[in-house]
């Protein structure tokens, strides 16, 4: 426990020990100051870093190995045949498709009755001969209503659906059962069903029924067979929904570039581009301080902004040495600004890709090692990042460096301290022991004096 010093004896303050030691921490301060300076600009350095990945992460985005990541699919008569592909597998061209018939699942209809919870249909059970063998479903009297034969077809799992229909066709006997199989296709067939039921009120008879069927279809004049509605891989990358049989009705099937989405991912770029370069003019530009004196940022001046923006505009600048026509992003609508930043002409780029996508895309994509825009500006873009020698990278590194340092210096003077302020109170402890005996030695030879009379 530190020792505290009262003062009485020596008339010393008591806090001269807290005074002496807060001015010999002044160091601490300094060096406190300096770390939070620091620390503020590894935050802006981050934020920098932070930037260049952006770039990079929409640039990996527009180009595959194959072209444009970003296809679509065009169904001449949507309502007949639609999709969805993996742009990543589907290739461009076109189909035709013509749908003969769709598939269909196994199933079966009551007759009416006349509600669906109250009349009895008796005790007895319901056999089903499916692909997975036979299958009972056993009813007691107190399961036999119309709601409860189909909870409990339901409920034993053996591949069969019920559900109530309410059908209007009929006034007086408007509910039915539907009793069908999960599946489509002739694989699935389910012979519908045996029934024995005794003493209900009400006979449980099938009035249609409908055999398991495989979808029809033609592809280029070719005719084929599926066991479902939804075809995959009968075109690579893409499944085909099939929802209406219009035979002789043929369907134009094509895949192509979404140019739409690939011009926004180019502004995509452009936007994360700008927000790195502005970031760096930023920094180097001249602004009010709290005291109204014009000054830089906080990273004005560093190497490491002139190189990064040098390394920016080089790419955008760089000829790109590939078989395409284009060399030159700006060729592309990709174009400087007055102000040192980009501007994107979405128009002009919409127009050459369409007219000329094989030469858009042997551009941005080279050989997808070497050559290419985006290949060399990934490469740039990491070179600014790259943890060994990027500049971003080693300026942040040193920062941060200097922190632990700092840290460091902190902890040595704290101890220091310590050590310090331990030493000061035990010396004025002792002096203000000393003082009060000195104290209480003069107080009793003077009460001595006085009790002889001062003689």
């Amino acid at each position: 426990m530190p020792i505290r010093i009262n003062g009485l004896a020596s008339g010393l303050p008591p806090n001269l020990v807290d005074q002496v030691i807060e001015a010999e921490r002044m160091p601490v301060k300094i060096m406190q100051d300096k770390k939070v300076k620091i620390e503020d600009k590894v935050k802006l350095v981050t934020d920098l870093e932070t930037k260049i990945y952006d770039i990079n992460k929409n640039l990996g985005s527009i180009i595959g190995a194959k072209g444009f990541v970003d296809k679509k699919m065009n169904s001449s008569f949507p309502e007949i045949v639609n999709g969805t592909l993996d742009p990543n597998i589907a290739d461009s061209g076109e189909w035709t498709l013509e749908v003969l018939q769709l598939a269909g699942k196994p199933s079966v209809v009551t007759g009416g009755f006349p509600d669906k919870d109250t009349t009895t249909m008796g005790v007895g059970y319901i056999k089903f001969d499916t692909m997975e063998g036979e299958k009972e479903v056993y009813i007691n009297e107190e399961n036999s209503t119309l709601e409860k034969i189909a909870a409990q077809i339901n409920s034993a799992n053996i591949g069969i659906r019920a559900v109530i229909v309410n059908d209007r066709s009929d006034k007086e006997d408007s509910y039915k059962i539907e009793i069908a199989g999960l599946k489509t296709g002739d694989d699935n067939e389910v012979k519908f069903p045996t029934v024995y039921f005794l003493d209900g009120e009400s006979d449980f008879q099938f009035a249609g029924s409908m055999k398991a069927q495989n979808a029809r279809y033609k592809l280029d004049g070719h005719e084929f067979e599926s066991s479902d509605n939804m075809i995959k891989d009968l075109i690579p990358g893409v499944t085909l929904d099939l929802k209406k049989a219009v035979p002789n009705q043929p369907i134009r099937i094509n895949i192509t570039e979404n140019y739409d989405v690939i011009s926004e991912k180019i502004k995509s770029f452009v936007d994360s581009y700008n927000a790195a370069l502005g970031f760096v003019q930023g920094q180097n530009k001249l602004a009010p301080d709290k005291n109204g004196n014009p000054r830089l940022g906080p990273l004005g001046g560093d190497s490491m902004l002139r190189m990064t923006e040098n390394r920016l505009r080089g790419i955008i600048q760089d000829v790109q040495q590939t078989n395409s026509k284009f060399n030159r992003i700006i060729q592309l609508g990709v174009e400087f600004n007055k102000n040192g930043t980009l501007n994107f002409n979405q128009e002009k780029f919409v127009k050459i890709v369409n007219s000329e996508p094989s030469e858009v895309i042997e551009f941005l994509r080279g050989d997808l090692s070497n050559t290419g825009f985006i290949t060399n500006m990934k490469k740039k873009l990491g070179s600014i990042v790259d943890g060994q020698t990027g500049p971003v990278s080693i300026r942040k590194k040193s920062m941060q460096s200097n922190i632990s340092q700092i840290d460091r210096r902190i902890e040595s003077k704290e101890k220091s301290l310590a050590r310090r302020e331990d030493q000061l109170r035990n010396q004025f402890a002792k002096m203000e022991e000393a003082m009060s005996k000195i104290q209480a030695q003069g107080a009793a030879g003077q009460s001595a004096f006085v009790g002889n009379g001062g003689k």
